[in-house]
């Protein structure tokens, strides 16, 4: 099996390990994993602001970049959200504006091979238990595009509950919105800020030793709302809990 890292803009610039704990994570199941580095932005921060144009060029390269895979493997649920559910909506447009299929077709080759990482491995690799330990109390905050758009369910749970030594304790709140929402926390900054504000006691509130999330966006919201509360908890990526073995430290 052929399948190719979409590491994700702020993955690329701010999380590497996030990336690196996915290609530890599928190499530990025996996928051979790629890095074309033709890819780039998926385009949301431009599709979500209302350049629909300008992100066209994107969605081209990226349907370009990952032709030869069998799969495109991503730690976002919002990117994944992103070519899933908005790059067929922008290939419609570009049709009924009269501008050919040209750009509905790339939509239509990059889709159906894209995943989100727990959706791959539940429902491709069919595991759920990856041989990791982690022995530490978590708590798991459901991010918005994996919950609303890609309805990713029991899946990021499922592969927690499998994880040796690991405590998982209910998060107050879970399915609210972290405030992040990429540029909504540029727009209307004070309200992202008392959304984060709400999350983060919550997740103090739990007693947890770390909060579990499924994009590095929200990781970094939470996070840096954490510290400036003076909060303990540390912020990390499920892929990095997943790649995590007995002989790994804190």
């Amino acid at each position: 099996m052929r399948v190719a890292l979409f590491i994700t803009c702020v993955n690329d610039t701010l999380y590497p390990r996030t990336g690196q704990a996915v290609v530890t994570l599928l190499e530990r199941l025996g996928v051979e994993v790629g890095f074309p580095e033709a890819q780039s932005c998926c385009g949301q921060p431009q599709f979500n602001t209302g350049y629909r144009h300008e992100t066209e060029p994107l969605l081209r390269r990226y349907a370009t970049a990952f032709r030869d895979y069998e799969y495109v493997v991503t730690p976002s649920g919002s990117c994944a959200a992103m070519v899933r559910d908005n790059y067929p909506r922008m290939g419609a447009k570009a049709a009924a504006e009269g501008r050919g299929q040209e750009l509905a077709d790339a939509a239509a080759e990059a889709v159906p091979k894209t995943y989100e990482l727990t959706e791959f491995l539940t429902d491709v690799l069919k595991v759920t238990d990856v041989g990791a330990y982690y022995p530490h109390t978590v708590t798991y905050h459901p991010t918005c595009h994996g919950l609303r758009m890609l309805k990713l369910g029991d899946r990021p749970r499922s592969l927690l509950a499998a994880v040796k030594g690991l405590n998982l304790v209910e998060l107050p709140g879970a399915e609210e919105c972290c405030g992040f929402g990429g540029t909504f926390a540029v727009k209307n900054a004070a309200v992202s800020a008392a959304m984060g504000a709400d999350k983060a006691r919550n997740i103090t509130a739990t007693g947890a030793e770390a909060v579990c999330t499924l994009d590095n966006s929200c990781q970094l919201h939470i996070g840096g709302t954490l510290a400036r509360q003076g909060s303990a908890v540390r912020p990390v990526h499920l892929a990095e809990i997943l790649a995590s073995t007995e002989g790994d430290v804190w």
